[in-house]
């Protein structure tokens, strides 16, 4: 399917793909959200739709809260009647990117449009080797976390193919079992389901021969980074998430000097699980509109929650 011209829109589809994959592949920044896969798996939850403004900036529409916002992946339109008139029909403007937003502040203030940090949004950046070696007092208690799996459980490491998707399968509907949370679930196991067109990696872990966690993700950043979609495992084996987080970066090739671990999306729990693992960094968003409300977060914040998971 075509990707229409602006206002025209087009729900996204599969067929997209041999045209989108290999932009949005080489974007720099590295954005989560900002890969074929991302937004296929949640065009549902978003209500996903696709147009090209002024013939060459790819525009994403969709909604949350009963809002109605846009992405610009390959950044703004080069004129300012286009961007004014998109901030004037959408809500806001999300997820643009640090780059992007360096380069658009000066014009957005001109215009009248407020630019904030969207800490909530912000993706957590690893050091590959950090995450594989868990070396240092700072992984002290990841470390004993992985040596409790190793030393209680006789386990084994396959890469996800086709032949053992219905393995992961199986952990992700145990996983969901106990939950009352499905917002993921879908999108989760479509990414299973479809693996093998999304072009998605794989790592399963087995424990007694029975399938007991898995990840899943795909590069970003010209390949120099790895984000990984979906991680999921069975909670009775302890140790098991530390397990599959040092093993999934132990095999991943040298050429990833980055694993992306996506937002927290303000949940506190999540964000104080994450900032555990000591970011070396974070995938900067902004959010553009009128009258937005202040910045749910600062560099400050992310200074005190680095120190409190130290």
């Amino acid at each position: 399917m075509e990707i229409p011209q602006y206002p025209e829109m087009a729900p996204i589809d599969l067929s997209m793909r041999d045209t989108l994959h290999p932009r949005l592949s080489m974007l720099p920044d590295g954005v989560s959200e900002y890969t074929f896969a991302g937004l296929y798996l949640f065009r549902e939850t978003y209500d996903y739709h696709l147009s090209i403004v002024d013939g060459e900036k790819l525009l994403i529409r969709g909604h949350k809260d009963g809002r109605e916002f846009f992405m610009m992946p390959c950044g703004l339109p080069a004129s300012d009647r286009s961007v004014e008139a998109l901030l004037e029909r959408f809500d806001y403007l999300k997820g643009l990117s640090e780059s992007h937003a360096d380069e658009s502040r000066i014009r957005l203030e001109r215009l009248g449009f407020e630019m904030h940090e969207d800490r909530d949004n912000f993706d957590y950046l690893y050091l590959r080797e950090d995450l594989a070696n868990l070396s240092g007092r700072k992984f002290h208690k990841k470390r004993n976390h992985v040596n409790a799996f190793i030393n209680n459980y006789e386990y084994d490491e396959r890469a996800l193919t086709a032949e053992n998707v219905e393995d992961a399968l199986g952990v992700l509907e145990a996983w969901q079992a106990d939950r009352e949370d499905r917002a993921d679930y879908a999108a989760a196991r479509e990414s299973l389901e479809r693996h093998d067109e999304l072009d998605l990696k794989g790592y399963l872990v087995y424990v007694d021969n029975q399938p007991a966690a898995y990840t899943l993700g795909e590069p970003l950043m010209k390949g120099r980074s790895f984000v990984v979609h979906f991680e999921k495992a069975l909670d009775e084996y302890r140790g098991i998430y530390q397990f599959i987080n040092k093993a999934f970066a132990t095999i991943l090739p040298r050429h990833y000097q980055w694993i992306n671990r996506e937002q927290d999306l303000g949940d506190e729990g999540l964000r104080q699980s994450k900032m555990t693992y000591r970011p070396s960094g974070f995938v900067k968003k902004y959010r553009v509109g009128r009258n937005l409300p202040a910045s749910a977060g600062s560099e400050e914040d992310i200074d005190r929650e680095d120190q409190a998971s130290a």
